[in-house]
C-alpha cells in the first residue's frame, strides 16, 4: 500500500485541521501506548525484584539487557506485519488483529503467574506492537500528500496521542502495583488496549478506502513456500533456544546482529526491486543516514527503560512531601512534556511550512541535544542521591530531541518510500528503533559504580559527534531527496 495519497482529504470533519480519520487514529495509538508504556513501566522491577516483592527475583544486569531485547523485539516484529500488510491483509486489517493479539498478551502476564505468564505476554506483545506501530503509521501517512507540508504536523498531532498514553499507562500501573502487586498493574493495561480496540472498531469505517487494498498481492501460487519459510523460521528459533545457542544472557545481543542482517537484506531487496523507480531509488539512498541516526538516537533514549529505570530506583530522590513516589512514575515525565510541547512543535512547523529547517538538520539536533542530556549526568555523579527535579530537566533535554526526529522520521519515511514498499519502508524505519532499543539494553550493561562518568561521557559525546555529522551531510541529502523537505 502506498502510504501517501494525491490529497489530504479535506473533505468531511477535520481533526485541528486535518483529516478526520486522524482522529480515531489519535485514539486507538493513545489506548495502545497507554497499555504498552504501562506494562513497560513495570518490567523490569517485575523481572529483578525480589519474589518477596512479587517479582521473579532476576539478576538486574539481566533483566535490563531482556528489556532492551524484548524493545527490539516489539521493532523488530515490525518487518513481520508490514509484510502482511503488503502482501496479504492491507495495513486495516492487519492494525485491528494487532491490537487483539496485544491484549492478549496483557492478560496473559496479568494472569498467568511467574516466567510462564512473562514468556507468552511479551511473545504476544511483541508480535503485535510490531504490527500495529508500522500500520499505525501507514494509516496517518496515507491522509497526506508527498509535498503537504502539514504531514509533519499531522504526525506531531498523532504522537501527542502517543504520549498521553504514555503518560497515563506508568501512573496507572505504577499506582496498582504498589497497592496490590505487578499483576494488577498488568490487567490495568489490558484494559487500556481493551478500550482502544472498542475505539478502533467504531471508527474503522471513516479511514480512507485505499487502506484496505494489498499494495502488492502474494499470488496463490507463491503462498505454500512462503509458509514453509515461516514454519521454519519458527522451527530454527525453538531450535535455538532448545540447543541453548541463544540464551538470556546473550539475547539481546543476537536480536541486534538479526537487526542488522534484516535491515541490510530489506535496503537490498528494495533498492534492487524492478518495481522501484530511479527517483524512488535515490529516496531510499537518502534513508540510509536517517536510519543510522534514528539507532544512535533510540539507543541513549530508550535507556528510560533500562539504565534510567534502575537508576530511578537505587539513586533517584522520590520523596514528594513525606511520600515516596513510585519510580515506575519517573517514566511518566517524558510523556508529560511531550503533551505540553508536541502542539508547540505542530504549531511551529504548521507555521513555518517550506522555511522549517531541513529533516537532517532536525535529526543532527536531535542527537546533540539528547547528548548532552547524557553528559548532564557527570555533575550529579558526586552526590548520593539525585534530585528529581535534575532528573526532570534531563528528560526535557530527551523530550526536546525526541520530537526532533520520531514525529519527524516517521513523517519523512511516508515521504521517501517507494509505492511498491510503502509500509516496509516503515518497518525499515521501526528497525532502526529496534536496532537503537535493543542496544539500549546491551550498553545499560556497561554502567557501573566504578565507571560513572566514562560511560556518560561516550554515550553523550558520540551521539553530539554523530548530530554534527548529520547535520554537515545536508548538502549532499537535498540532492539525492529533491522535493522532498
Amino acid at each position: 500500500m502506498s502510504t501517501v495519497t494525491p490529497s489530504t482529504q479535506k473533505a468531511g470533519r477535520t481533526f485541528f485541521g486535518h483529516p478526520g480519520a486522524l482522529a480515531n487514529l489519535f485514539s486507538v495509538e493513545m489506548w495502545e501506548r497507554f497499555s504498552f508504556y504501562g506494562m513497560q513501566a513495570l518490567l523490569a522491577y517485575y523481572m529483578y525484584h525480589s519474589v518477596t516483592e512479587g517479582g521473579l527475583g532476576m539478576d538486574q544486569g539481566l533483566a535490563l539487557s531482556l528489556v532492551g531485547a524484548y524493545g527490539g523485539a516489539v521493532y523488530l516484529s515490525t518487518i513481520l506485519g508490514a509484510w502482511i500488510a503488503d502482501r496479504l491483509w492491507g495495513s486495516e486489517r492487519v492494525l485491528f488483529v494487532s491490537a487483539v493479539v496485544i491484549m492478549a498478551g496483557h492478560l496473559a502476564l496479568a494472569f498467568l503467574p511467574g516466567f510462564l505468564g512473562l514468556a507468552i505476554g511479551l511473545v504476544l506483545v511483541a508480535v503485535g506492537s510490531g504490527g500495529l506501530k508500522a500500520n499505525a503509521t501507514a494509516l496517518v501517512g496515507s491522509l497526506y500528500s508527498r509535498e503537504d507540508p502539514k504531514a509533519d504536523a499531522g504526525f506531531s498531532i498523532f504522537y501527542m496521542g502517543v504520549n498521553i498514553g504514555g503518560l497515563l499507562g506508568p501512573l496507572l500501573t505504577g499506582l496498582l502495583h504498589k497497592q496490590y502487586g505487578f499483576h494488577v498493574g498488568f490487567g490495568a493495561a489490558a484494559i487500556g488496549m481493551a478500550l482502544g480496540l472498542g475505539i478502533y472498531m467504531f471508527g474503522r469505517k471513516n479511514l480512507p478506502a485505499s487502506v484496505r487494498t494489498v499494495a502488492n498481492p502474494l499470488p496463490a501460487t507463491e503462498r505454500k513456500r512462503y509458509v514453509l519459510v515461516f514454519a521454519g523460521v519458527i522451527l530454527a528459533v525453538v531450535l535455538a533456544f532448545s540447543l541453548k545457542i541463544v540464551t538470556p544472557a546473550n539475547l539481546a545481543s543476537t536480536i541486534a546482529y538479526v537487526v542488522i542482517a534484516a535491515s541490510v537484506l530489506y535496503f537490498v531487496l528494495i533498492l534492487r526491486s524492478p518495481r522501484v523507480t530511479a527517483p524512488e531509488r535515490k529516496h531510499v539512498y537518502a534513508f540510509i543516514p536517517f536510519y543510522i541516526a534514528s539507532a544512535a538516537f533510540w539507543a541513549l533514549f530508550q535507556q528510560q527503560f533500562t539504565f534510567i529505570a534502575a537508576y530511578s530506583d537505587a539513586r533517584l530522590d522520590r520523596h514528594l512531601f513525606g511520600w515516596d513516589m513510585p519510580a515506575s512514575w519517573v517514566q511518566s515525565i517524558n510523556p508529560v512534556f511531550i503533551v505540553l510541547l508536541a502542539g508547540v512543535f505542530a504549531a511551529l512547523w504548521t507555521k513555518l511550512g517550506t522555511r522549517q529547517p531541513r529533516t537532517s538538520v532536525k535529526f543532527g539536533l536531535s542527537l546533540i541535544v539528547v547528548g548532552i542530556a547524557f553528559l548532564c549526568f557527570i555533575p550529579l555523579d558526586s552526590l548520593a542521591k539525585t534530585p528529581l527535579l535534575a532528573m526532570v530537566g534531563i528528560l526535557l533535554l530527551c523530550t526536546i530531541a525526541e520530537l526532533l526526529l520520531s514525529p519527524i522520521g516517521q513523517a519523512v519515511t511516508t515521504k521517501l518510500a517507494p509505492a511498491a514498499f510503502g509500509t516496509q519502508m516503515i518497518a525499515l524505519f521501526f528497525l532502526s528503533v529496534s536496532l537503537g532499543t535493543t542496544l539500549s539494553g546491551v550498553l545499560a550493561g556497561y554502567y557501573t559504580e566504578g565507571n560513572e562518568i566514562p560511560y556518560f561521557i561516550a554515550m553523550g559525546g558520540t551521539a553530539v559527534v554523530l548530530g554534527v555529522a548529520m547535520v554537515a551531510a545536508t548538502p549532499a541529502l537535498k540532492k539525492l531527496m529533491g522535493s522532498v523537505h
